[in-house]
């Protein structure tokens, strides 16, 4: 199982889009774990958006989906519904 999910740096009004086999694991890194990459930059993180996927390949397509065009749309649309103050 993958999930596809999206960040958002409230801090910081930066989102970020990846995929995972290992949400709590990933989301740990993002936040804590790492210590080079563009997310650092932005600490602290939220779990902004999940979705799951059998497969690599679908939750790969999805996450290109939501970095383009009517992806990012729906991404501000969530921002906007759960940050009120943007």
């Amino acid at each position: 199982m993958y999930t596809v999910y999206v960040l958002y740096s409230p801090t910081f009004r930066k989102t970020y889009t990846g995929f995972t086999s290992d949400l709590e694991k990933r989301f740990a890194s993002h936040n804590v774990l790492a210590t080079k990459g563009y997310t650092i930059r932005y600490r602290p993180w939220d779990l902004l958006y999940t979705e799951e996927y059998a497969t690599k390949a679908e939750a790969l397509k999805r996450e290109r989906e939501l970095k383009q065009g009517n992806g990012r749309l729906f991404i501000q649309k969530l921002i906007k519904e759960n940050y009120h103050n943007i």
